[in-house]
């Protein structure tokens, strides 16, 4: 080769350089760009909380919810839920197989497992696992009257290392409910000395934006910040404060016309990185429906209405946040 080919005089070699170097800060905005419209470009995968379908059987739930355009069914396997706990090895199967006639994967489910050496929660799990779920909501917790709140943290962290275990074992992911009142995690913080104890893969927290906003009010950025690599499902609802027979209490409402600012809330989901399955909650009046009632005095035409709305509703916005 030609020394012409291989040699660059200086003012060639420093116009070269200067170019390349500039473009090095350019590339690098462009690969970070990229990356970030594409989180913001994923969707959300959005089930419904068979809670409120509690008047519809498996094959009806699941062809209402899929045609209403959610990925799924957050199932209710509880007491008084979709599936019983006592009848889960029986009765599971069959929700499934609805489900999935209708194209929902199943993924989500709510329960009362807690305690991970108790036999009946044990086989909920694992018929669950074998199901294909791989998300479910925990028990809630309360702080007992005659032990400090500090001890049992301690108590409720061991708790939480061996359903952790058992998580692992199965495959599941297990999330803690955030739930305002006299809850354990009502306030945020104090989930973090039981979690923390956890490595948080398999156990962690189902972030409830509602009850975060109740109990935070304006703070409630600041309790998602450290929350958030515990965060493995989200909860969406609404409400905002009212007057009801003389007193202040809280109001279900549709998405939107409550008190949660679902912009700012979406896009910090989206700036820390946090797109996890979706459960939506329909807590407004709703002829029953809103409190998993069997029968329901509204038409179920005008209840899928109102749930589809919110659905929605969630698209556009996650769509627009930045």
């Amino acid at each position: 080769m030609s020394k012409r080919h291989t040699n660059y005089s200086r003012r060639e070699f420093a116009k070269l350089s200067t170019m390349g170097l500039a473009s090095l800060p350019l590339l690098s905005f462009q690969n970070v760009w990229n990356k970030k419209s594409s989180i913001a470009s994923e969707k959300l995968n959005i089930h419904l909380f068979s809670k409120h379908l509690q008047f519809l059987d498996y094959n009806d739930m699941s062809a209402a919810a899929a045609e209403m355009g959610f990925d799924g069914l957050d199932l209710t396997v509880r007491r008084k839920g979709h599936v019983l706990p006592e009848h889960v090895v029986d009765d599971l199967p069959k929700a499934v197989e609805a489900m999935t006639s209708h194209g929902l994967n199943p993924k989500m489910m709510s329960t009362n497992v807690w305690d991970a050496s108790n036999s009946v929660n044990i086989t909920v799990l694992e018929t669950a696992s074998q199901l294909g779920f791989t998300h479910y909501r925990t028990d809630w917790l309360t702080y007992p009257e005659d032990k400090s709140i500090t001890e049992s943290q301690v108590l409720f962290g061991k708790q939480a290392k061996d359903l952790e275990i058992l998580n692992k074992k199965l495959g599941l992911i297990g999330g803690y409910q955030n739930h305002a009142g006299k809850h354990v995690g009502a306030p945020i913080w104090d989930l973090l000395p039981i979690l923390e104890v956890t490595k948080g893969k398999h156990i962690g927290c189902q972030y409830d934006i509602r009850h975060a906003v109740v109990e935070g009010g304006e703070s409630w950025e600041l309790g998602l910040r450290r929350i958030k690599p515990f965060i493995n499902s989200i909860v969406i609802k609404d409400f905002k404060w009212g007057i009801v027979d003389g007193k202040w209490k809280l109001i279900n409402v549709p998405l939107g016309e409550g008190m949660v600012d679902f912009n700012r809330y979406f896009s910090l989901l989206k700036k820390y990185k946090i797109n996890v399955p979706v459960s939506l909650h329909t807590e407004y009046e709703l002829g029953g429906a809103e409190k998993g009632h069997s029968k329901i005095n509204m038409k179920e035409e005008t209840v899928f209405g109102f749930i589809k709305k919110d659905l929605e509703f969630i698209k556009e916005i996650w769509k627009r946040a930045e």
